[in-house]
């Protein structure tokens, strides 16, 4: 089967390393939002597609793995200010579920599932952090793969969710303070002018959120 590519344009970009400048034409694809950018994908998915389609052993093999994949999964429960928290999977989930649990034996809540975060399942769940009384818990997600967190916080006991949304933030965990009063988290400054490639890799600090002041 011959495959004829969708045509990928290049727009003059270079960045200056130290010295160093680096040709990137392909910059304007890191915006994922941009309609050009998800017009690319589309295009790209429909001839992948297209070739996936016409395998004959496609459905054996899609069969057979969720055979092999449909089975219980449990990880190794923790502990937090007396609280116990837990990942399942019942077998076939895109992602596992964080469950809570006051004791061992009780029976399990769900406290975080990821798999309802979007409806086509390109939202997921990338860090987590429980503070260290058991009372909140920090997460973050990721939109199609894309390496912006966004940062989400919830009540434990109640499950309720707070206002606080934190965005502009990559490659960062949650350090909680011992109190709880907020955690430590890694993340960029708000790009100029709404230019989302203006200055998204430069500058990374580290920021305290306090609970209640996003």
């Amino acid at each position: 089967m011959s495959l004829t590519y969708p045509a990928t344009k290049t727009i003059p970009h270079t960045d200056d390393y130290h010295g160093t400048r680096v040709a990137d034409p392909y910059r304007w694809l890191e915006d994922l939002d941009s309609p050009e950018t998800q017009a690319w994908s589309a295009a790209q998915n429909e001839l992948t597609n297209a070739y996936l389609a016409q395998i004959p052993q496609r459905e054996k093999i899609r069969a057979r793995l969720t055979e092999l994949w449909n089975f219980p999964r449990v990880a190794a429960p923790f502990k937090r200010g007396g609280r116990y928290f837990q990942f399942r999977n019942t077998g076939l989930q895109n992602q596992d579920v964080l469950y809570t649990m006051r004791t061992l034996d009780s029976e399990p809540r769900v406290l975080l599932n990821p798999n309802t975060f979007s409806d086509d399942g390109t939202v997921a769940l990338v860090s987590f952090s429980v503070s260290k009384d058991g009372k909140y818990l920090a997460y973050s997600t990721t939109t199609s793969g894309s390496d912006w967190l966004t940062w989400c916080i919830v009540k434990v006991e109640s499950g309720e969710m707070l206002d606080d949304i934190l965005e502009w933030s990559k490659f960062s965990n949650a350090a909680w303070m011992a109190n709880a009063s907020g955690f430590f988290y890694n993340r960029y400054d708000v790009p100029r002018d709404g230019n989302i490639l203006a200055n998204t890799n430069l500058n990374q600090k580290v920021y305290f959120h306090r609970l209640g002041a996003a």
